[in-house]
């Protein structure tokens, strides 16, 4: 026989589908976010080719790189494909070119509005996988509600090529990361452009090197998101690893990922003719970007750094998201030595007051640079992601501001919220298209719209989650029939996967990131009692379970073993799942066909949690501790759900975690499993379905983003750009004088003396509505009357004295003379209650400026 000689190829060519002149628009649709969250547009590409949809896995370009030739020219005939195509393609457009949106009916006739957001994640869909978990998903329905409400916005982040992990599990239970590098001609990216029409490059200065990075832009409706990328031929092999892995790596990767997403976002702002009137800066790892405006002010405007730093305070916003010291991105000085040596005189600061900007004590009392004692102190405006997560920040974080109280920590609060035709299920849409106002989408923050849900029959909403649980359960057996294929097992045991989990059975979830305050196997405190709830044969219930913990996280690891391991015990078998590889693909399933979505955090360690706000949405309810949104929530509407543990403080964990366990246990026995199956003779539980109406109806228009960025509008983003217009106005002689006013104020301080005195009785009783009259004697040293307030500070007993959460009245006092030549001036004034109580008195002096956003951002106060 003779031997084969080796082929010789003279290429490779890849084929792609030709889109038929009619369905042109199928391209442009693709390379826009906006199918994401539009049911029509998805069913336009399924309804071309059904298979091929599948096999992408609902990606559209990957999609129209393989779907067949013949279904696209089939489709270009079909009468009812191209009603549909036409209809889609009206839709997109008109919503791209309309200008009658939200902000356009409260817009300023010439502010200089555009929002810069920088975040570490972004997650706008599965298909495109730049996020871990929900910081992640918040910041991409962040964006989608922005565009929705017509915002002039850009976001700004890294474009990771590897993305997060992907999660098998194993026989034995054990996580696997994998990683994998993505196609990026199936990803809906295209190179950002100048106005110039160049595409944009920018370099940056990590330590001795010079990164070179391009940047990326992703269109999600009418805005954009620019992505930073470090894989360019300019840069070494190991450079070019940079931006490969979203939270891959040491601190050392860390700081100088944090460098790219900061200083060398904004320079591609500026490299695209962007000049943002705000900048967002979501949560600690972009806090850079301060430095690097700072600098900007300082080299080409010739700001001093005090002047230029009032600049960048006076529009800049910081969403903190972290509850717990441990959580904060913090270097040590010696990383910071090494990557900014070079930055210190560019700014013309020396290492100490550089390393001061972001200063503070780790857990451990090392001190540290911390990325959120840095936002802070950049940014003006500043706020937790919940009322209770704003309480637990300003406690966290009033060491920085010396001498105020807890409570008047400048962090306000804005709950999250979830961008609801995301997480609608399309299913649950087409019921709302039904009984709605037709334009309900484009105002889903409106309440009065939700009472439309009245007219709608429990038999509905009944059958639409009866079908949505019922795709649930088809999706988990296709994972699990893979997952054991995977395991090698035979034909026989892949049968056994359609055992388990039942369309009648009432079904929790439990889905999230795995760090061990989630608690994730506290329900397993009794297995038996647990046994006896999951094996009614006529009240069965069944949970499952999903979500990632981080590669280096080996207790969060063990949590997801411990869970395979229970789950394949005889009373648990087809009864408790996992889920792996948690994204935004299984979310939606799970938040859609779950009952009752369980979430049982340590409080106060939940910041807000929205994973429990998308179950609403589908008429789901939720099963949780009062922390984060859900005390919140269950505070508006207590039909929405159930309140597990209570609101003592218990001397340990095990304590802790018994008695919520307990609540656990007693919520299900004695109210979630009876409201569910007391059904009436048509099999409708009308208990149950006053629970999902009331749910729907109160927390739907809530726990929007489009509620959630209004808010940020109002608070922060509005006043924002008119402190940008009025601060660099006259070359910037605002920012010049609260600077220079700030200086002499601090010089000063230690001159002021303050003494008081109680007029006509110091009596420790007084009456509901009888003034308490207090005189108070001030030396001033140089500052004059203006520059300070004088006021009384009250704080009632009964609420957490001195914390984040006291209840507090202030009341300002009136100049009334100046004595021994206008050394000292008194001040009088009254402080009287409209209710009884006991409370404790005092005096004091702070700064007071126009341009102070907060009395006590200089950390000043003079106590009597």
């Amino acid at each position: 026989m003779r031997a084969q000689h080796p082929l010789t190829f003279l290429g490779r060519v890849r084929v792609v589908p030709n889109i038929p002149a009619r369905l042109k628009g199928l391209a442009d649709l693709s390379k826009n976010m906006w199918w994401t969250w539009n049911p029509l547009a998805r069913s336009l590409f399924r309804r071309i080719d059904l298979t091929t949809w599948i096999s992408c896995n609902g990606n559209p370009l990957e999609f129209l790189r393989r779907v067949r030739q013949s279904a696209l020219d089939a489709a270009a005939k079909d009468k009812e494909v191209l009603g549909l195509y036409d209809r889609v393609m009206e839709m997109f457009e008109e919503y791209i070119r309309s200008e009658n949106t939200w902000y356009s009916k409260i817009e300023k006739k010439g502010s200089e509005f555009l929002i810069a957001y920088f975040s570490a994640e972004f997650g706008l869909h599965h298909t495109l996988p730049q996020y871990s978990g929900g910081l992640g998903v918040l910041a991409g329905d962040h964006v989608k509600s922005a565009t929705n409400l017509g915002l002039p916005f850009v976001g700004v982040g890294i474009l990771y090529r590897e993305g997060y992990f992907f999660q098998d599990i194993d026989e034995n239970g054990v996580q696997q990361a994998i990683y994998h590098q993505f196609d990026y001609e199936t990803l809906p990216i295209k190179a950002a452009r100048s106005k110039k029409g160049e595409a944009v490059n920018v370099s940056v200065e990590i330590g001795a090197r010079t990164i070179h990075l391009r940047m990326w832009e992703v269109s999600i409706g009418r805005n954009s998101l620019y992505l930073l990328d470090a894989d360019v031929p300019e840069n070494s092999v190991e450079d070019r690893r940079l931006t490969a892995r979203l939270y891959g790596g040491d601190h050392e990767l860390r700081i100088q990922q944090e460098i790219i997403l900061g200083i060398a976002g904004v320079r591609a702002l500026r490299a695209m003719g962007k000049e943002p009137s705000v900048y967002h800066m979501n949560e600690g790892h972009s806090s850079f970007l301060a430095l690097e405006r700072v600098r900007e002010y300082v080299v080409e405007h010739k700001l001093s750094v005090p002047e230029a730093i009032e600049m960048v305070r006076a529009t800049t916003v910081f969403t903190t998201h972290t509850p717990v010291p441990a959580g904060n991105d913090v270097f040590g000085f010696d990383l910071i030595d090494k990557y900014f040596r070079g930055f210190y005189p560019q700014l013309g600061m020396s290492r100490a007051d550089f390393l001061e900007l972001g200063y503070d004590k780790a857990p451990d009392n090392r001190d540290v640079f911390s990325m959120t004692a840095l936002a802070l102190r950049m940014a003006s405006m500043a706020n937790g992601v919940s009322k209770i997560h704003g309480h637990v920040s300003r406690g966290m974080w009033a060491h920085l501001y010396r001498d105020a109280p807890p409570v008047e920590t400048p962090i306000d609060s804005i709950t999250n919220g979830v961008h609801t035709l995301s997480w609608m299920s399309f299913e649950m849409q087409g019921l709302m298209d039904q009984y709605l106002p037709k334009n309900w989408r484009n105002n889903v923050m409106d309440r009065k719209l939700w009472d439309s849900l009245d007219k709608i029959p429990d038999e509905e909403i009944w059958e639409v989650r009866r079908v949505l649980k019922s795709e649930l359960v088809k999706f988990i057996h296709r994972v699990l029939y893979r997952q054991h294929e995977r395991f090698g097992e035979t034909p026989e045991q892949l049968r056994e996967v359609d055992k388990v989990f039942q369309d009648d059975a009432l079904t929790i979830g439990f889905a999230r990131r795995f760090a061990t305050y989630k608690r994730a196997t506290l329900i397993f405190r009794d297995r038996r009692r647990l046994a006896r709830l999951l094996n009614d044969s006529e009240r069965p219930v069944q949970i499952v379970f999903a979500g990632k913990a981080h590669p280096a996280d080996m207790q969060g690891q063990e949590l997801i073993r411990q869970i395979q391991m229970v789950s394949r015990e005889p009373e648990f078998l087809n009864k408790i799942i996992f889920i792996e590889n948690y994204d935004i693909n299984v979310a939606r399933r799970l938040t859609a066909g779950c009952d009752i979505w369980l979430n049982n955090p340590r409080k106060p360690l939940e910041a807000s949690g929205t994973s429990g706000m998308k179950v609403p949405l589908n008429g789901g309810l939720n099963v949780s501790i009062l922390d984060g949104w859900w005390a919140e929530a269950y505070e508006m509407e207590p039909l929405s759900g159930w309140a597990l543990g209570d609101d003592h403080d218990y001397p340990n964990t095990e304590m802790q975690d018994a008695v919520d366990a307990e609540s656990f246990y007693r919520t299900l026995e004695n109210e979630v499993i009876p409201t569910y199956f007391d059904r009436d003779d048509r099999g409708i539980p009308r208990a149950w379905m006053r629970r999902v109406r009331a749910s729907m109806k109160a927390l739907t228009p809530v726990f929007s983003t489009d509620r959630m960025v209004s808010e940020y509008v109002e608070k922060f983003y509005l006043p924002g750009t008119e402190r940008h217009k009025a601060f660099k106005a006259k070359s910037f002689k605002r920012a010049k004088d609260l600077s220079e006013w700030k200086l002499a104020v601090r010089g000063n301080w230690p001159m002021v003396r303050l003494r008081t005195s109680v007029l006509e009785s110091d009596s420790s009783e007084v009456h509901v509505r009888e003034p308490i009259r207090v005189s108070a004697e001030v030396e001033l040293g140089r500052l004059k009357p203006e520059d300070v307030t004088v006021e009384i500070y009250a704080e009632a007993v009964h609420s957490r004295n001195g914390g984040s959460g006291a209840e507090v009245t202030r009341i300002p006092m009136k100049l009334v003379r100046a004595d021994d030549g206008g050394r000292y001036h008194v001040y009088e004034g009254s402080l009287e209650r409209m209710e009884s109580g006991e409370f404790d008195y005092t005096v004091r002096v702070l700064p007071a400026n126009k341009d102070l956003l907060s009395p006590v951002e200089m950390g000043l106060v003079r106590w009597a």
